[in-house]
């Protein structure tokens, strides 16, 4: 599959154009751009250059981090990689949210496995409070051997969920039709590690064997955080400028060689998906048949 391109035959990394932009926060430490959950040095750990971050789940605290600056659309990436062996129970998040109450949060939740099966990658959207559309699919490469990019690209029109540049999800700005959309709240970055082994791995049959902690997930790469940063204000951020290029009408749609990305992801990997979970909605919810990319 070709990577994500940018229109025009343009091809460019979102980290390059960070820097060209007076959008971006141009920190490019993990301090600058993070703050710890932890402060004990152990459950957080920083390399001494800045470059890379380690979060670390025991049998005694999980762990996690926030961003220092809230964002208003933009492309936010991260590159990760997750936990090696067997990560069953394991919980990788990342994610953006606003605060409570009715909040809006676009996720990325890594289960762990046991050793020798594939990752699970679930993906979920809530707009004001509503959410409970979780997609689900397998990775089709090994995420704990090397770092992959995680990313969304996110503007008034559509969200795009990406793994290494590749679009696999689409959710678009359905408000015509009464489907809330995250438009209008700031939200942090965050990343957490966690025990979820009451659900995450096949429905929590297969609990966190913890003679295999401690648990490490590995980020680095934090100059990709483009985003317009609120700070008391989000009408700068609503509006179409040159420095926020997401709104550029060439990123209002998907044109065709992201519509076969994304249907070569549901066709091969889609594990679950709540728009054909009859038990959970016998019709399918408003929005599904929308956000189907077509040919």
């Amino acid at each position: 599959m070709e990577p994500l391109q940018l229109r025009n035959g343009a091809v460019a990394t979102f980290a390059a154009l960070c820097w060209a932009m007076v959008s971006c926060v141009h920190g490019v430490t993990f301090l600058e751009q993070f703050t710890p959950f932890s402060k004990d040095g152990y459950h957080v750990q920083v390399a001494p250059d800045g470059q890379e971050a380690k979060i670390v789940l025991d049998q005694y605290a999980a762990s996690g981090f926030g961003s220092n600056y809230q964002y208003l659309f933009g492309n936010i990436t991260m590159m990760i990689k997750l936990v090696p062996g067997d990560s069953a129970g394991t919980v990788t998040a990342y994610y953006l949210s606003s605060a409570q109450p009715n909040h809006d949060e676009l996720d990325f939740e890594f289960l762990g496995n046991v050793s020798g099966q594939p990752y699970s990658l679930q993906t979920n959207v809530y707009a004001n409070g509503i959410g409970r559309r979780e997609q689900r699919i397998s990775l089709w490469f090994d995420p704990t051997t090397d770092y992959h990019s995680y990313g969304v690209l996110w503007n008034r029109k559509q969200i795009i969920f990406t793994v290494d540049n590749k679009p696999i999800r689409l959710f678009k700005n359905n408000e015509d039709v009464g489907i809330a959309y995250p438009n209008s709240k700031p939200m942090g970055l965050y990343a957490s590690l966690w025990n979820g082994d009451s659900w995450a791995t096949q429905n929590g049959w297969v609990k966190t064997n913890w003679t295999h902690a401690p648990f490490i997930v590995s980020f680095r790469d934090f100059s990709t955080l483009d985003g317009c940063v609120v700070t008391n204000d989000i009408n700068p951020c609503t509006q179409v400028t040159p420095t926020h290029w997401w709104e550029a009408s060439a990123y209002q749609t998907i044109d065709h060689n992201q519509a076969e990305q994304l249907l070569w992801v549901k066709n091969n990997y889609m594990i679950y998906d709540y728009c054909t979970d009859t038990s959970r909605f016998p019709s399918p919810p408003v929005e599904c048949s929308r956000n189907v990319p077509v040919l």
